[in-house]
This record gives structure tokens, C-alpha cells and sequence, in this order.
């Protein structure tokens, strides 16, 4: 058995509310929310009407205009974040060879917002079956491609180890930097840089979460629409983002004295094979995926300080990771908090897992639990510890993350503060 574990040593966020992971720290301990009317597009047609948009100026965040053109919104936002992740691991990726670094993105959607915009000026505005080819976009390829996010990471940090793109719905991110750490932890890289990232605030995407309903319609007071685990919840609120961590093989980080944020400690996925959208209400898969998760990290229920959810404010999700708490934590569900930051930043699809770990590695290193904004009537029938509206200084020295998606993927992500002699020199 392997003895290599992967290190965070470096976080770089794109996100509603702020660019760059200060601000989406201050958001979330202040239970700011930023979620608002849709500004993207004209919503006016539609159930949902709101989501988390960011504030994003690519020129402003050192995209050049080629880059800008060439990318997907999505893609801009990963480069961005890896860019910031890279600076601030410091020193890492500086002797390591490229064949030793990896890259590992996720992402549910990917370049959704140029497809759709190309297929409505081809087709002049959907009126045309067959569409008018004499005038390609130069780049629609590389937006068709999902590969294309993984290339537009590999470049920015120089990567020529392995390279990979994950698409497992809203898991994309948990699982992409479950991989990454599999990276290390088999010898295939030294260092990866590994996250998420999806743009999915488009009129296609909103169209098909109207269908199902699953988004909230509390279109009158977006501030205070997604609301996970209050009794008065109605939905999800679509958001839109990235995350990006380095890892590192622990003990390279430690001798060259990096500073580490945690250890990814355990990770587990599992599936229901059950439903498309639906949820087993016992959460039986979701309570193995961290019961493994556990395992692999070697820590008992009891030692879990924080627990990340899923927290999508839906009813079917609130229950279904409760259920799930309840079994895999037994009689300690009841005393850890518990917190779900898409209360703040929405549901960023893939992306969120990403969002969530660079939050949870944040806490550890703060003694911080984010709270859920929003949560004033906690809804009985759940019974945990859901820390509502401000956040609070605990120790918080394991914390365990899931994450659910459609298609019946669960994942569980069990991160520990590091170990003496790998935290700062």
C-alpha cells in the first residue's frame, strides 16, 4: 500500500459575491449572500429567475483578449483560479518536473454558455433548421469538446503529466480532486492541480431545471431563496464558478517548507442506481461513501469536527443526506455542525464540490464552520445541528464533505488538518 497522501498547499476561487478566495472567505463568515436577479440574459420568461452570478471582468482578473475569445466563460473562470492557486502554493510548481505535474478539472456543463450562443446566431436565433455554416466561430470546437478544459489548465500550469477531465453532474468537483489525489497517491504526479468549474447561468440550463422544478421561484426576494434545511425551502438557486487547489505529495511539501492548508485524507464514491433526479430517502449509498471515506482516512465517526453538505435546498436532498448523517455518523450526527455554503454562493453544478473543499481546507485553517445563511425556521423533521446564519469558531480539525448529482452519483471527501512537521515551517 502506498504511503504518499496529497497536501493542499495552494487555493484559487472564482465566485458570486468576489473574485479570488479572500473574498469568497468574507462572504461566506460574514453569511453574506449573492444571490440575485438573473443579469446574464432576459429572464422574464421563466419559472427561475435568479441565480448567483459572478462579477466577472476577464480583462481586469489578466486574461488577455485572445485568451478571452478562444475560451469559454467556464474555461476563464478555471484559468483564473488556477492561476491564483498556483501563486499561492508559492514555490511549488517551480522544480518539479512538467512530465510530474497533473491537471484534474471537473465540470457538469462545460462550455454551455458558447454553444448555445453559436447555435442561436447560426441558426438565427433557433428559426432555422438547417444553419448557416459560411461564417464558424474559430473556436466552436474546443467548446464542443469537454477535453478542451482540462488542455486550457495543463497549459496555464505547464503540465505535461497526467490530465484529466471528470463529468459526474454535481459531484464533478469532489471528484475531480479525488483524482487528482489518486494521482499522487499512485506515483503518476508529483503535483496537481486539481478543481472544478461550470457557467451554467444561460437560458438553456434554466430551462431545463424549470421543467423539472427543482430551481427555486421565490423570484421576489433572491437574497434569501435558497434556503437548505428550513422548513420553508423551495429549490435551488443556480450560481456559476470555480475552484482550484494544488496538491502535493505531503512530504515533498513538507521539505520545502510550504505552507499547507490540509490533507485529503479519505474519499469515496458510490452510485444509486435508482433514478435520474430522485433520491433513496434512506441515503443508503451516500452513508457508505463516507463510511469508506472514513475507512480510507483511518478515523473514526466521532472524530469529524464539520460536515460540509450537499445542502441544495431541495426537501428530497435535506432528507436524503440526513438519513445519510444519521447512519454513517450514528449517535455524533447529533452533536457536529453542520453547514451548507450554497445558501450563499448558490449551485454552481459541478463546480460547487470544488467550491465547497476550498471552504472546508479554509475552515481548518481558521477553526471557522461557514454558516447557512438564511436557515431562520429549521425544519423538525431533520434534527441536526445546521448552524444558521453566522458563522462559528470551532475546532475543526476533520472535515468531511459530500456531495450528491443527478444520474445518482454520491460522493464523500474527508479532509484533516496537517499532521506536525507538514503545516507552515
Amino acid at each position: 500500500m502506498s504511503h504518499r497522501k496529497a497536501v493542499v498547499t495552494g487555493i484559487g476561487v472564482v465566485a458570486p459575491g468576489g473574485i479570488g478566495t479572500k473574498a469568497f472567505w468574507n462572504l461566506l463568515t460574514e453569511g453574506r449572500t449573492a444571490t440575485r436577479a438573473i443579469t446574464h440574459f432576459d429572464a422574464s420568461g421563466y419559472r427561475s429567475r435568479i441565480a448567483a452570478e459572478c462579477d466577472f471582468d476577464a480583462a481586469a482578473a489578466g486574461l488577455t483578449a485572445a485568451e478571452t475569445d478562444r475560451m469559454d466563460r467556464c474555461a476563464q473562470f478555471a484559468v483564473v483560479a488556477a492561476r491564483e492557486a498556483l501563486a499561492d502554493s508559492g514555490t511549488a510548481a517551480d522544480d518539479v518536473p512538467a512530465h510530474r505535474i497533473g491537471v484534474s478539472v471537473g465540470s457538469a456543463v462545460g462550455s454551455t454558455v458558447t454553444l448555445e450562443r453559436e447555435y442561436v446566431r447560426v441558426s438565427d436565433g433557433g428559426s432555422r433548421w438547417v444553419v448557416d455554416a459560411s461564417d464558424p466561430y474559430p473556436h466552436l470546437y474546443r467548446a464542443l469538446v469537454p477535453g478542451a478544459l482540462g488542455a486550457e489548465v495543463a497549459w496555464t500550469a505547464g503540465a505535461q503529466g497526467p490530465v484529466r477531465v471528470v463529468s459526474t453532474g454535481c459531484t464533478s468537483g469532489l471528484d475531480a480532486v479525488a483524482q487528482g489525489a489518486q494521482f499522487i497517491e499512485d506515483g503518476q504526479a508529483d503535483l496537481v492541480v486539481a478543481g472544478a468549474t461550470d457557467a451554467p447561468v444561460s437560458p438553456i440550463t434554466v430551462a431545463c431545471f424549470d421543467a423539472i422544478k427543482a430551481t427555486s421561484p421565490n423570484n421576489a426576494d433572491p437574497e434569501h431563496a435558497s434556503r437548505p434545511f428550513d422548513r420553508d425551502r423551495d429549490g435551488f438557486v443556480l450560481g456559476e464558478g470555480a475552484a482550484v487547489l494544488i496538491l502535493e505529495e505531503a512530504g515533498a511539501a513538507r521539505r520545502r517548507g510550504a505552507r499547507v492548508y490540509c490533507e485529503v485524507a479519505g474519499y469515496a464514491q458510490r452510485g444509486n442506481a435508482f433514478h435520474m433526479t430522485g433520491l433513496r430517502p434512506d441515503g443508503a449509498e451516500l452513508a457508505e461513501a463516507v463510511r469508506v471515506a472514513l475507512d480510507r482516512a483511518r478515523l473514526p465517526a466521532a472524530a469529524v469536527d464539520y460536515v460540509n453538505a450537499h445542502g441544495s435546498g431541495t426537501r428530497q436532498n435535506d432528507r436524503h443526506e440526513t438519513a445519510a448523517f444519521k447512519t454513517a455518523l450514528g449517535e455524533h450526527a447529533y452533536r457536529v455542525p453542520v453547514s451548507s455554503i450554497k445558501s450563499m454562493v448558490g449551485h454552481s453544478l459541478g463546480a460547487i464540490g470544488a467550491l465547497e473543499l476550498a471552504a472546508c481546507a479554509l475552515a481548518i485553517e481558521t477553526d471557522t464552520v461557514p454558516p447557512t445563511a438564511n436557515l431562520r425556521t429549521p425544519d423538525p423533521e431533520l434534527g441536526l445541528d445546521y448552524v444558521p446564519l453566522w458563522a462559528r469558531e470551532h475546532r475543526t480539525d476533520t472535515v468531511l464533505s459530500v456531495g450528491s448529482g443527478f444520474g445518482g452519483f454520491q460522493t464523500a471527501m474527508v479532509l484533516t488538518a496537517p499532521r506536525p512537521g507538514v503545516r507552515d515551517a
